[in-house]
């Protein structure tokens, strides 16, 4: 009898089927040090100690996203080690900070089966919960991943799709406790720029470009623990390259939004996620964001914008996102749609 995995097929799966992911994971200031040295983030709120207490909480959590993807990570092994590619995300709600010295685990539930007409893969929802060591939960989530199939001839579920929120309003938002942006400095933060200052429909080249390295984004996927096959083994694929995680590509948009989005701290909520096209190593990426929509919160001195934050490879920005024929274009790699907060 086989003591090894093969991971799980696109048969395996059932609607109300709950899974408890293996290897709870603790977060450090490495990874902290790490993130950062991955992508070019530089927000104030997560690196620096004093501003975050400046900001209402203890000290500085570790960056929304990085959280994503531990929590995220730990999911793999069950759900997308066979995946064809991950295809989108919704409902993500971030409930609480994660501050470092937190372990972090996994649940999910698959609320959602739908065989592929080619018979060879289908489409797995899932709803995955982080926790930290209180068993509060941290982070929920909503993604949908194509898997293969082990047997082609294997007799298909009867197709379930999930009616999803099509995005999280304001009050879906869970404010961090304690968080008042009413003394905030923005010298400290980079930018002068408050909510007051961004107005629905103005879009935003935030100008930088990074190209990303074979070593780099397997370096992060890594770090992760995300051991989806697809991004490793080049045998993998008729062209012999290593498809990149989707999340590198996230957490290498927002750390570049920084340029004009500076004071968008905090990523609360993720309403709705796409990537487009996949990406590959040797990609130059550069990203723009457009503001869907603002609202208030009752939290001192925040408020929120819902933006969609745009992945493109090549170089001077255009806003281009679909052809006539509704299609993403082919240099779009990420369409995310999130809500952040912001000094008010």
């Amino acid at each position: 009898m086989s003591k090894t995995s093969s991971g799980n097929f696109f048969e395996d799966y059932r609607v109300g089927q709950t899974i408890a992911h293996a290897v709870p994971r603790t977060v450090t200031e490495g990874d902290r040090a790490l993130y950062t040295a991955l992508f070019p983030t530089r927000f104030a709120f997560y690196s620096s100690d004093e501003f975050a207490r400046a900001s209402g909480l203890a000290r500085s959590p570790i960056e929304d996203l990085a959280a994503f993807h531990v929590v995220f990570g730990k999911t793999v092994p069950d759900i997308s080690l066979n995946a064809v590619a991950n295809l989108g995300y919704a409902e993500a709600r971030f409930l609480a900070p994660v501050y470092p010295g937190d372990t972090l685990n996994s649940v999910s539930e698959v609320i959602g089966l739908r065989e592929n007409s080619n018979g060879a893969s289908g489409v797995v929802w899932v709803r995955s919960t982080g926790f930290n060591q209180h068993g509060a939960p941290v982070l929920s989530y909503v993604r949908w991943v194509m898997v293969r199939k082990r047997d082609r001839a294997a007799v298909a579920p009867e197709p379930v799709v999930p009616n999803l929120a099509p995005a999280l309003t304001a009050a879906d938002l869970a404010i961090p406790a304690g968080l008042d942006f009413s003394s905030y400095d923005f010298a400290l933060a980079g930018e002068p720029h408050r909510w007051g200052d961004y107005q629905v429909g103005e879009r935003i080249d935030h100008v930088d470009r990074v190209t990303i390295e074979e070593a780099e984004h397997m370096i992060a996927t890594r770090l992760w623990q995300n051991t989806a096959k697809v991004h490793f083994d080049a045998t993998l694929r008729e062209d012999g390259r290593r498809l990149i995680y989707g999340g590198h590509v996230i957490s290498l948009a927002r750390a570049l939004s920084f340029n004009g989005l500076a004071n968008a701290q905090i990523v609360a909520g993720i309403n709705a996620g796409a990537h487009a096209n996949p990406c590959f190593a040797g990609e130059t990426v550069g990203a723009w964001s457009e503001v869907l929509e603002k609202a208030e919160t009752a939290a001192p001195g925040v408020g929120a914008l819902r933006l969609r934050l745009v992945a493109v490879t090549g170089g001077t920005q255009d806003y281009a996102l679909r052809g006539a024929d509704g299609k993403y274009l082919p240099g779009v790699l990420l369409d995310l749609d999130y809500w952040a907060l912001v000094p008010r």
